[in-house]
């Protein structure tokens, strides 16, 4: 865990969050600025940097299935959902921890940003 990082914090539970699934490897939480009716965070329990950094493929799958089973739970799998995650400056990524943004309740646009 990174002292510094949020994320770690917010795994570790030493700040608070809307959590709203779990699993052995991962963490979903609301994303406390959503861009959709549903945005939720899944992040990996431990500290990643990045999908560039990701070096554990069961850690990697449990990421995915978490995201599908809060997608699932939302109502979301008819309508549709987005999985997301940045990386990068250039990629958008402010929070140097992976994790996947689950968005959905409304239409998608693309390309996106």
């Amino acid at each position: 865990m990174s002292d510094s990082c949020v994320f770690c914090r917010i795994a570790a539970g030493t700040i608070p969050a809307s959590i709203v699934a779990e699993n052995d490897h991962a963490l979903a939480f609301r994303d406390l600025h959503p861009q959709a009716p549903v945005h939720v965070l899944v992040i990996p329990r431990r500290h990643v940097a990045s999908l560039a950094a990701a070096d554990r493929p069961d850690e990697l799958g449990a990421l995915l299935a978490l995201a599908a089973a809060v997608a699932k739970t939302a109502g979301l799998e008819e309508s549709g959902y987005r999985v997301v995650t940045n990386i990068g400056e250039d990629g958008g990524q402010t929070v140097h921890h992976l994790h996947l943004h689950v968005l959905g309740g409304r239409p998608m646009a693309w390309p996106p940003g």
